[in-house]
């Protein structure tokens, strides 16, 4: 991983984004402000549609991890779909991930070519030699997922976005996975950066979140102003939510990698499991680049189980894993990603986020469940 480049380090930064100066006798962060009109003469805040002072602190504080103004969504989805519809005209080509959120292409082909806008899909691995190679000539926007959900795949978000950029090509980078503390798009070279922050950033699994950062004022006010007109804005008390568990990321995200780590490295020859992925092993493909590029490690992996039914048995014997298809929250959950149908994945893999749970028990609890697996009836 990189090394320290902050004056402050992510613990303290989480800690005080976004918020005011401490007042004797209030809270650290304001509660939800849940008023719609506002008094004539308070700025631009004389509707809640266009601004809201808990949507503003919140979008200061991401803009300090960022690097950039944000604009906050009410899902990871309409962050997406807003940076799409704005970033494109009709006639335009735009590039997705073929491994990435099977979401983002469905919406991408269903609902761009509504507008005549040219759809193609580039796989993860092969973004580098593609861009590097003049690839992009003539398209108009390139969507990086990276590392890639659910196979981990990295590229050179920094080499793609420079090639991309000789090509007249904007660049966004979904960095749901790694977060702004594990990656910064905007600092490798991206125009975009666009999260569902219901998964990591949030981390509680009790709301749904996305946002995108921009690399100029210009752009980040025309998406802005997309917010304003469709009506997509989050509600109050759910940015607070957000708010609030921004302080614990650097804890929840160093404790996740730790867990993702031990068991990456205990279930790799496991007799059981085939395939495993995890970039901060020195054996994983995209480990180089993960640790070139990545600031910190990452809460996710992926193995494979012989089957559906074998995937059954192992969430059968765990007493600690749950089946659930969201990430980045404080439990451990296993999502059999072949039965979304979206993914190019065989019937037995399985991404699994790993949690805040004790390390030692976690470990022991895959162990076990894995053994069972192999174990005569």
């Amino acid at each position: 991983m990189s090394g320290r480049e902050d004056p402050e380090g992510d613990g303290t930064r989480v800690v005080r984004a976004g918020l005011p100066a401490p007042v004797g006798g209030q809270p650290f962060l304001p509660g939800p402000m849940f008023a719609a009109p506002y008094h004539l003469g308070e700025g631009e805040r004389y509707y809640a549609r266009y601004q809201n002072p808990t949507l503003e602190a919140f979008e200061t504080a991401l803009s300090t991890l960022e690097g950039g103004p944000v604009v906050v969504f009410p899902s990871g989805m309409a962050a997406i779909s807003a940076l799409l519809l704005t970033a494109l005209r009709p006639g335009d080509r735009v590039v997705v991930p073929s491994d990435g959120y099977f979401g983002t292409r469905v919406f991408a082909h269903q609902e761009l070519a509504r507008f005549d806008i040219g759809v193609e899909e580039l796989s993860t691995v092969d973004l580098d030699e593609v861009a590097g190679a003049g690839g992009l000539e003539g398209v108009a926007l390139l969507l990086i997922e990276s590392p890639s959900n659910p196979c981990l795949d990295v590229c050179d978000i920094a080499a793609v976005a420079s090639a991309a950029h000789d090509s007249g090509c904007l660049v966004a980078v979904d960095n749901t996975a790694a977060t702004p503390l594990g990656q910064r798009p905007l600092e490798l070279g991206a125009d975009f950066s666009v999260a569902a922050d219901t998964k990591a950033l949030s981390g509680h699994s009790d709301l749904l979140m996305g946002h995108v950062a921009a690399r100029d004022t210009e752009r980040a006010s025309r998406i802005l102003a997309w917010r304003t007109r469709s009506g997509a804005v989050p509600g109050p008390f759910e940015v607070w939510l957000a708010h609030r568990s921004l302080g614990t990321l650097d804890l929840r995200l160093d404790r996740q990698a730790a867990n993702a780590r031990a068991l990456a490295e205990t279930l790799v020859d496991h007799p059981a499991v085939t395939g495993l992925r995890y970039p901060g092993l020195r054996t994983d493909p995209s480990h180089d680049q993960f640790s070139a590029q990545m600031r910190r490690p990452l809460g996710l992996l992926s193995f494979e189980l012989a089957d559906a039914a074998t995937v059954e048995r192992f969430l059968a014997a765990s007493r600690i894993a749950v089946a659930a298809t969201s990430f980045g929250g404080l439990h451990t959950t296993v999502d059999r990603r072949a039965q979304w149908g979206g993914d190019h994945v065989s019937e037995g893999f399985v991404r699994v986020s790993c949690g805040c749970e004790d390390t030692v028990d976690l470990v022991a609890d895959f162990v076990a469940a894995a053994d069972s697996l192999v174990s005569p009836p």
